[in-house]
This record gives structure tokens, sequence and C-alpha cells, in this order.
């Protein structure tokens, strides 16, 4: 049974309002709380490690998978490890997304290691999303793990959002690719007083044909610090872009690597990176419409991130 703060939780990571249709696997505070699985998707505990294995059969259509995590317990330190399997030619919604409350003076985290395997000309859509939120001194911390692997002509669109109150994170992503398969990766971060946010991106375009657009846009307030590493790989006829974006406020900083190596003739890559402060003609034009200069910031940063 889920109390109201957690069920917020819930709302803000997986916008579950009340049980979702289809598939869905529930962990709350390290252990299963709900689960549902359809003719087409199946969701199996792992028996050697924590974790679930979800199994999405070959030609599955418009059908959709929750996998939320919530944690409302100080001094949990929660690792999970889940599995995808999407098979050949099927086409669906993944939706995970952890959720921490902290009232405590212990830290909570969350790790998950999420492997994709992406069949042959498979579509998968990812929405990844990271929230903390309690009045206790300890810690919210989340360090996601993402390996994916994708198959001849297969596609894999990600959207990972931190949307406030994470303390620390590192988030590591590693591709590879197939003959024509493509990875888009948008992550959207904002941090603010002291915390800090690492991201690691690196895509192995093995396959002729295959492509990847890397693109992260950031926030980084108070004295909040973050890291933009980005590395692709062009291994054959490939096209691959990776893109970071951030704006700076008051004493934040943020540090963008981004890297591009090809190591075929046939390989085309780029690689852009841009961080500032808000223009300040920016601010007093919308001030100009009335608004009042923190509320012509904030429509700033919501439209950056949007």
């Amino acid at each position: 049974m889920l109390n109201s703060i957690e069920l917020n939780l819930l709302k803000t990571v997986a916008d579950i309002h009340e049980t979702p249709e289809g598939a869905y696997n529930i962990r709350q505070n390290g252990k299963k709380a709900a689960r549902n699985t359809t003719a087409n998707i199946d969701i199996v505990t792992k028996t050697d490690k924590d974790g679930i294995d979800i199994i999405i059969k070959p030609g599955t259509k418009n059908e959709s998978v929750h996998i939320p995590v919530i944690i409302s317990e100080a001094g949990l330190h929660d690792l999970v490890y889940n599995d995808f399997f999407i098979g050949e030619d099927a086409d669906v919604v993944i939706v995970a997304g952890c959720g921490i409350h902290n009232c405590g003076d212990q830290d909570s985290a969350h790790d998950g290691v999420h492997t994709f395997f992406v069949g042959k000309n498979a579509k998968v859509k990812y929405i990844e999303k990271h929230y903390g939120a309690g009045d206790g001194i300890g810690g919210r911390l989340m360090n996601p793990s993402t390996v994916v692997h994708i198959e001849e002509g297969g596609y894999m669109e990600m959207e990972t959002t931190q949307i406030g109150g994470i303390d620390s994170t590192y988030r590591k992503t590693t591709a590879d690719l197939g003959e024509k398969a493509t990875l888009i990766i948008h992550e959207k971060i904002m941090t603010q007083g002291t915390q800090t946010a690492k991201t690691d991106f690196t895509v192995d375009l093995n396959g002729a044909g295959s492509s990847c657009n890397v693109v992260s846009r950031s926030v980084a307030k108070g004295n909040s610090e973050q890291t933009f590493y980005s590395n692709v790989n062009g291994n054959s006829l490939c096209h691959g872009h990776t893109e970071c974006d951030a704006i700076i406020m008051d004493n934040g900083k943020v540090s963008s690597l981004p890297q591009v190596t090809a190591n075929c003739i046939d390989a085309s890559l780029i690689h852009e990176a841009a961080i500032g402060k808000i223009a300040g003609e920016q601010i007093i034009k919308l001030m100009t419409l009335g608004l009042t200069e923190q509320e012509a910031e904030e429509q700033i940063v919501n439209g950056f991130l949007k």
C-alpha cells in the first residue's frame, strides 16, 4: 500500500495517477510493490541478482512498460539490475524513473543498471525521470548506468531528465550500434545549491549506415557543479553528433568535454558545446511584458529545458 508521499513520487517520475495500463513493475523501498504482464510483454524476477527481465515479443506494437522506483526510507541504498529484450520489429514505449523522498539524516540512494537488447528493426522510446524531495539532511543520490545494444535497423530514443532535488548523480551510458541502427539521446538536468551532476556518454557506431545524436541541456544554479563527457566513435560509414548546451547562474560551474573519434574514412562526426549566462536583453524583454526579473529567468530556464 502506497502512502500519499509515495503516490506523489510515482506521479512525478512516471506520470502514474492510478494503475497504469499494460505491463508494469513498481519497486518500493527495494522490493516489488506491484506487477502486471500482458500477452506480449513478460516481466520476470531475476534469480542471480536483484532485478527483473523485461521480455517484449517480436512484432509487439503500441504497448508500453512502466518500471518506476520509489524510495521513502532514509538510509536505504538500492541497487537493481534490469535487462530489456526487445524483439524484432517491435515498437514500444518504456517509462522508467526514480523518486527519492528523504526526511532523515542518512543518505538514500538508488543505483539502477539497465541493459537494452534492441532487436532487428525494433523501435524503442525510453523515458527516464529522476526526482528528489524531503526536508531531511540526508542526501538523495542516484547513479544510473545504461547499456544499449542495437541490432541492424533498430532505433532507440532516450529522454532522460533530472528534474530537481538530487544531491549527487553520476549518469553513465554506453552504446554500440549495428548496421543502419539509430540512437537519439536528449538529456535535461538542473542542479542547485551544492548539488553535483556528472554525465558520461560513449557511443560506438560499428555498423555501416548507423547514426547517433546525443544532446544535453542543463542549468547550474547556486554553487552546483556539472560535468559533461561524451565520446562518439565512428568505426564505419556513419553519422554522429554530440552537443552540450548549458546555462550557468549564480556561482554555478559547468565543464563540457565532447569528443569524436573517426576510425573510418567514411565516418562523419560533429561535436558542439556552448556554456553561458542568460543574456540581459532576454530578461529585459520579458520584464517589459510585466514579468519580474525572477519570473523572467524562470521562463527562460523552463523554455531552455523544454
